[in-house]
């Protein structure tokens, strides 16, 4: 399998400090989970390809555009303010909106659901490439692979169509269906992510074209707090098109592979002709975040009955996982195993 990386620009981005109930801590997702994924992903034998610059296109098929206006600029139009933060942080979120706001300061509120995803100088490059990454898998895909791994920094699966949160920008693994559904009428996107995937749920919520999946810790006291639940199922033309399968904090492997048998199923009657997975390696037992209790051979298992279970041209982006010393064993583990039965 080929594996996708950009790996200087997207180690630029990296605004250390940023809100946790009301305090400035440094922020887990940093550079260095780069290297630590690639020698995962070079472990399991992935051949390392350098994405191309895509432009706006398949952005766009994503995000809106006054969005992507708000994010190359945001940093330049912040630092003007006498005073204020080295990154964009936002100090006011607005529950009911009317007109769209001039101020940056405004903005960042419309745009940036938390505290989590400030904006430093370097952040549009990095999230950009990011990006790219995902559609490159995506191309390659397309071009005949069977499967191609995009090693995403930042992440993306918090980002909604004009919203930034939980140290996402841009929606990789929704651009990646997008780019998939040039030459795939359906596509599935599962995320196995210790986090909700709100953006990504966000930005296909009223298609029937799309199958949105996500296993995930419990929202009712866990990040991303307000989507997340069994309830929400779609709207409109997407109704039924969307699955929440939300898991006790702590759960172990057992439970995760219970959950995902169920997800498996959905994606299965879907019939979809393409796949996303939504790769994230933060329901390890052993990850700063602490949500969920997945075992490095958990992980192997979690690959083995996706592969087994879905054999579709894939794309698998790399969404959480944070610095600790079995991430790029743990990415391996994923990889073998889903690789093993293919």
């Amino acid at each position: 399998m080929k594996a996708v990386l950009a790996e200087k620009e997207q180690k630029r981005h990296y605004p250390p400090p940023y809100l946790v109930n009301g305090v400035m801590q440094p922020n887990p997702e940093t550079p260095e989970r780069i290297a630590m994924l690639r020698s995962g992903a070079e472990q399991a034998g992935c051949e390392i390809v350098r994405p191309e610059n895509y432009g706006e296109e398949p952005i766009l098929a994503a995000h809106t555009q006054r969005y992507l206006t708000f994010l190359e600029r945001a940093h330049e139009r912040w630092s003007r303010i006498k005073g204020a933060s080295e990154a964009v942080t936002p100090n006011i979120h607005p529950i009911h909106r009317h007109g769209y706001p001039a101020s940056v300061v405004a903005q960042a509120g419309w745009h940036m659901i938390d505290a989590s995803a400030p904006i430093s100088t370097e952040t549009w490059e990095s999230a950009q490439w990011s990006a790219w990454t995902a559609a490159h898998a995506a191309e390659l895909v397309l071009g005949g692979e069977n499967a191609a791994y995009a090693l995403c920094r930042p992440p993306g699966h918090h980002a909604g169509a004009e919203t930034a949160g939980g140290f996402c920008y841009l929606s990789n693994s929704a651009i990646a269906a997008c780019a998939l559904h040039k030459s795939y009428d359906r596509v599935a996107i599962l995320d196995v992510d210790l986090h909700h995937g709100n953006g990504t749920q966000d930005i296909f919520y009223e298609r029937g074209d799309v199958l949105t999946v996500s296993i995930h810790a419990d929202p009712v006291r866990f990040y991303p707090f307000f989507w997340g639940y069994g309830d929400e199922t779609g709207g409109g033309a997407g109704e039924g098109c969307n699955l929440n399968l939300p898991l006790p904090r702590g759960s172990n492997d057992a439970a995760f592979m219970e959950a995902l048998s169920q997800g498996l199923k959905k994606v299965q009657s879907f019939k979809p002709d393409a796949l996303v997975i939504a790769l994230g390696l933060d329901a390890f037992e052993g990850d700063p975040i602490a949500g969920l209790a997945v075992t490095t051979g958990g992980f192997a298992r979690i690959g083995e009955a996706i592969g087994a279970a879905l054999k579709l041209p894939t794309v698998l982006v790399q969404e959480g996982g944070y610095p600790c010393d079995d991430l790029g064993t743990n990415l391996s583990s994923f990889l073998g195993g889903y690789e093993s039965r293919r």
